[in-house]
């Protein structure tokens, strides 16, 4: 008898258990967990383009702009809880230490996508800014502006921003107030920075001791002086005087770079500053003082200045025979040489660079004219003394690197890009050879031009592109304000612009300087009470 199935009845049952198949699986519980999760998060991505999700207010930014700037709320709100916390108030403390660590947080992820990649300002301090919050305001505000690095001048007019105690007899201590003697200014300064984010530099005057330095008898052999018999503070203290000249620097005082003492003054000095551990160092003033009136272009032996004692001896020393070095002291006495000088000769004067003729035979004619060889001797020993006069501002320079490179901190030279043009029959009065500084040094051009527009500013970058070493990091230096036009100066944002549509590859620009952006901070912080 066959078997009958009742069809109607007979149901296809893919799970025979109570439990769904998956479940019975072995890892089915985690499987039907992911499948939920994925299907959640496909939700809420969708939630996001909704048209719902679209009318929510965002979240708050506290950065914004293409220079980094924080908002106005995210400023007010950090400045509120600086004043809580200066106050005693613990919890504004807490809260104030979170929004400072923040700030550098955003800040630094701005900078990352943001051209360009560190935008640095120039700050000088004072005593008052040891007063309690002062550095706090003081790097909070070069944050709120977007600014990653910070260049504090360490060594000015013969002032140091070291403790007393720490100083040696040479210097003059920025902090010599009573009460504030001991206090560590750079040190702190450096740690203020370094809490947000920020690298900070320690600048530093290099060739321009400062008038406090030149006061000193036993540092006078160490000044720079000319064929005048003037140093620079004579110079200035003179032109002071000329009803027609409405500008002389202030505080200038130059050395004599071949001056031993002062390299070793200047040596040790900065030794104590990088002991500070800055992010970098960078030198200025390495140049001579620039000229007065007609005095900017340098065109006569007299106005250079190689007749300090160190300076005149090493010019002596490059002679190689005594020719050579009786026609240098001569021209070093009158600017000149005669023909009744080239005449008493009895050998060929030779000194470095000049090598001995090596066709001793009469030229063509007969000898050489009295007269046509004295103008030709004249002439290189102008170029030997202006060779001279350049090569003590790169031994300098040498010395000062020394000091950053044996503590392996990065150096940068700061220089004015024109201030190594020959200018009619003479040199720009500066005589600063910045196109044969070590390229391994950043260079930082103050690109100051004034003409009412970019282009000068930028022309001047243009030029030290074209003449710096290969490989040289150029970090140009502007001058201005945010925003708006400054004594014929476009804003800091138009002078940016232009140099990065023709050097994009820049990615260092600072500004000159706080003391600019924030002239009434810079009066309280002054002239205030300690």
């Amino acid at each position: 008898m066959h078997k009958r199935y009742n069809f109607t009845r007979l149901r296809w049952n893919p799970f025979p258990s109570d439990r769904p198949f998956l479940y019975r699986c072995r890892y089915g519980r985690l499987v039907v967990l992911a499948i939920t999760s994925l299907f959640i998060m496909v939700a809420i991505a969708y939630s996001w383009h909704s048209p719902i999700a679209a009318q929510l207010p965002p979240a708050p930014a506290r950065i914004t702009g293409p220079y980094c700037h924080f908002t106005e709320t995210a400023v007010a709100e950090k400045a509120t809880l600086r004043q809580a916390a200066f106050s005693g108030d613990p919890n504004a403390q807490q809260q104030y230490a979170a929004i400072v660590q923040n700030h550098g947080t955003e800040l630094q992820t701005c900078r990352s996508r943001t051209w360009p990649s560190n935008q640095a300002i120039w700050l000088r301090l004072y005593p008052c800014d040891a007063l309690a919050g002062g550095l706090d305001q003081i790097f909070d505000e070069i944050v709120d502006r977007g600014y990653n690095q910070v260049y504090v001048e360490a060594f000015y007019n013969g002032q140091v921003l070291l403790p007393q105690a720490d100083n040696d007899t040479v210097w003059t201590s920025v902090m010599r107030q009573p009460g504030y003697e001991n206090r560590d200014l750079l040190a702190e300064a450096i740690a203020k920075g370094h809490e947000r984010g920020l690298k900070v530099y320690a600048w530093m005057f290099a060739m321009n001791f400062g008038h406090i330095y030149a006061n000193r008898a036993d540092r006078q052999q160490s000044l720079a002086v000319n064929g005048y018999g003037q140093t620079s503070l004579s110079m200035y203290e003179a032109a002071s005087l000329d009803p027609n000249l409405s500008y002389t620097p202030p505080d200038s005082v130059f050395v004599d770079p071949y001056d031993r003492q002062a390299q070793l003054d200047f040596y040790t000095m900065s030794q104590k500053i990088l002991a500070r551990r800055p992010d970098g160092v960078l030198f200025d003033y390495i140049r001579y003082p620039i000229g007065i009136g007609e005095n900017l272009v340098a065109n006569q032996v007299q106005d250079l200045w190689i007749y300090g004692n160190a300076s005149r001896t090493a010019l002596l020393n490059r002679a190689l025979n005594p020719a050579g070095r009786q026609l240098i002291q001569t021209f070093l006495a009158n600017g000149s040489i005669s023909t009744a000088d080239v005449t008493a000769l009895t050998e060929e004067p030779l000194w470095q660079g000049r090598s001995i003729p090596t066709d001793q035979s009469d030229p063509p004619g007969g000898e050489v004219p009295v007269a046509e060889r004295r103008n030709q001797l004249q002439a290189e020993l102008w170029t030997l003394a202006v060779a001279h006069a350049t090569q003590g501002v790169l031994d300098f320079l040498n010395v000062a690197a020394l000091s950053a490179e044996r503590q392996r901190i990065p150096a940068g030279a700061v220089f004015f890009p024109e201030a190594n043009r020959t200018l009619l029959d003479g040199f720009d009065s500066r005589l600063q050879p910045w196109n044969r500084f070590p390229s391994t040094l950043e260079f930082h051009p103050m690109s100051y031009g004034v003409c009412g527009n970019v282009s000068c500013i930028t022309s001047l970058v243009q030029r030290v592109m074209e003449q710096a070493p290969a490989g040289t990091n150029v970090r140009p230096v502007l001058a201005g304000t945010w925003g708006q036009a400054m004594s014929d100066r476009p804003s800091l944002e138009a002078q940016m612009q232009d140099i990065r549509r023709v050097y994009p590859q820049i990615d260092t620009i600072s500004h000159f300087a706080y003391s600019w952006q924030h002239p009434e901070r810079n009066q309280e912080r002054q002239f205030c009470q300690l």
